[in-house]
């Protein structure tokens, strides 16, 4: 005990002296003949991240971690949260003598925080991807930060699982803002069935991805819509099952973060404004939830009612379901018959969620279909990978949870008794007549519409030529200034009549002529266009015009000697003489 306790002194000692003499911020590398404590940093070799200690909780707790340096709030990695140094700045980082990378507080004895727990580690270096590594004497990595994922993944840091090994590679929330311990949320790789991303919160499965499927992950279509930033990479092997994102040559820095409420936020960083943007985010509504709407329910956020039943299947308790409590799940109108069924295509889904499925990456989607047809515990299939048209095979055996419709999702063929295909193609074909039926009638009354207007218009348009034919051909016409001037616009005090259609000025032309002009009412427009025509026929038909003099027709209940003149303005509806 005393030879262990002189030890320790004598290693603090010899890691005083060493601090003594390094600077603020060293270089990238920690050996054991170097060490770092208070305010000292390992900065990246291009100065994109720093290690160090850091305090939160106003300054009562310290910890070792990774940070950006241009963002030094954005910790991407603790090393002791869980194990805090109490108070003080005390804390020293070194590798320890068999090779591990320790954090030591000097104010209790040396005692050792937190342990890499490695072993022949000669050199700790910070790279710039933020990744810690730990390599012995000829290169060989003995340990790693990536491996050891706190709440966020780096371009270049890897999710899932070594087959081999067992060690899973997941993230787990801070506690809070200002606590960097385990909080209550986890992201990790399934890999039952087909893989995916699940999150957990205190055992209770609350958001999944949905299976890879060769582009993405099913059940987010957003991914699509940033690859020119970033690049996705997806490995399934009998050593390992990892999902690993890099940022693209020339893209903004991003990192992906569990958050201590449970969101999965990519965050853009903007050198611009020196602040992190929230790029995309899961979950995005409600039917992210897992399993909101139960077994074979399908989850649509657009619609009205968010939660439904796959066609051939009813609320399990349709009571539930009034209450708006859906997670009962459907069941079927049909039992399968085995050797009578069929499959209805559900488009456009994220699938399904695999434990209870099978997969074989080498089958056709034509050969899943028969091994499920085949197979009378088969429910459902589906593409395993989406490109080239869909190949691949995913069978499930049971039933289908968390299903939800989306943007960009797939095809899943679900196994229905046939006399419910039958039902559901007759339904099809009555709705086809419906439809049909109300196009056809609609059409029908455009097009009478349509003759009706035309009649209308040739009808109008007949009359109105015929009484162009007669002014011109019997009659001189005027424009309405001209008749205006005459009548001193129509001045009440030159009315000389009115009769059923309209009233009658006297005038005086320029020339010194005496006219009358009539002057169709608003009211009278149809009428008044037909009689007045009448008139000008039967005055032109008494009285032809004189030759090389204008045209004067006699009107017998007009003085002697008063000549007629005639002046049509169509476009404001008076007719005038």
């Amino acid at each position: 005990m005393s030879q262990s306790l002189g030890h320790h002194r004598l290693l603090l000692a010899f890691l005083s002296v060493l601090l003594l003499t390094a600077s603020a911020v060293a270089d990238s590398t920690l050996t054991q003949q170097r060490a770092i404590g208070g305010d000292q940093r390992l900065a990246s070799p291009g100065g994109a991240f720093q290690l160090g200690l850091f305090s939160l909780a106003n300054n009562t707790k310290w910890f070792l971690g990774i940070w950006f340096t241009a963002s030094p709030d954005a910790v991407v990695w603790v090393a002791n949260r869980d194990s805090p140094l109490d108070g003080s700045s005390s804390g020293i980082v070194a590798l320890s003598g068999r090779g591990a990378l320790v954090l030591l507080d000097a104010a209790s004895n040396n005692e050792t925080i937190w342990s890499s727990n490695s072993s022949a580690a000669a050199v700790a270096r910070l790279q710039d991807d933020g990744n810690l590594v730990l390599a012995d004497a000829a290169g060989a990595v003995q340990w790693q930060s990536f491996d050891h994922p706190t709440d966020t993944f780096l371009s270049g840091s890897w999710a899932g699982q070594d087959l081999q090994t067992g060690a899973v590679w997941s993230a787990s929330s801070w506690r809070s803002a200002d606590d960097p311990s385990t909080g209550d949320f986890r992201y990790v790789m399934d890999t039952r069935g087909s893989p995916e991303l699940h999150v957990w919160r205190k055992g209770r499965k609350t958001y999944r991805t949905g299976p890879w499927n060769g582009v993405r992950f099913s059940g987010c279509p957003g991914m699509t819509t940033f690859e020119d930033l970033v690049e996705f990479q997806f490995t399934h092997t009998g050593d390992e099952v990892s999902y690993v994102y890099r940022d693209r040559v020339g893209s903004p820095v991003s990192r992906m973060v569990l958050t201590e409420s449970g969101e999965v936020q990519r965050m853009v960083w903007n050198p611009a404004t020196l602040a992190w943007s929230v790029f995309w985010s899961v979950p995005r509504d409600q039917c992210d939830v897992y399993g909101v709407c139960g077994p074979f329910g399908v989850c649509n956020a657009v619609g009205a009612v968010v939660c439904g039943c796959i066609r051939g299947f009813l609320p399990r308790s349709p009571a539930e379901w009034r209450m708006r409590n859906s997670s009962g799940g459907c069941a079927r109108s049909t039992p399968l018959q085995c050797g009578d069924d069929g499959f209805y295509v559900l488009h456009g889904v994220k699938l399904p969620e695999t434990h209870n499925s099978s997969v074989d990456a080498g089958a056709s989607l034509a050969e899943c279909g028969r091994r499920c047809l085949s197979n009378c515990y088969c429910t459902a299939y589906a593409a395993s990978d989406i490109r080239g048209g869909g190949t691949g095979c995913i069978q499930w055996f049971g039933e289908l949870m968390d299903t939800r419709l989306g943007d960009d999702g797939q095809d899943l063929f679900v196994k229905l008794a046939m006399s419910e295909l039958r039902l559901e193609t007759t339904k099809t074909n009555k709705l086809v007549v419906v439809i049909v039926a109300v196009i056809t009638t609609f059409a029908l009354l455009l097009l009478l519409l349509g003759l009706l207007i035309w009649r209308k218009i040739r009808q109008r348009n007949k009359q109105v030529t015929e009484f162009d034919d007669i002014v011109r051909g019997e009659c001189p016409a005027y424009h309405l200034e001209t008749l205006k001037a005459a009548t001193d616009g129509f001045c009440p005090k030159n009315e000389i009549g009115c009769g059923g259609f309209g009233t009658v000025y006297k005038g005086q032309m320029i020339d010194g002529q005496e006219i009358a002009v009539k002057k169709l009412s608003a009211g009278n427009r149809v009428q008044g266009l037909k009689e007045f025509k009448n008139e000008v026929d039967l005055i032109a038909k008494l009285q032809h015009p004189q030759p090389r003099t204008p045209a004067r027709l006699l009107h017998p209940p007009l003085r002697e000697d008063t000549s007629l003149r005639v002046h049509e303005q169509q476009e404001l509806g008076h007719l005038h003489f």
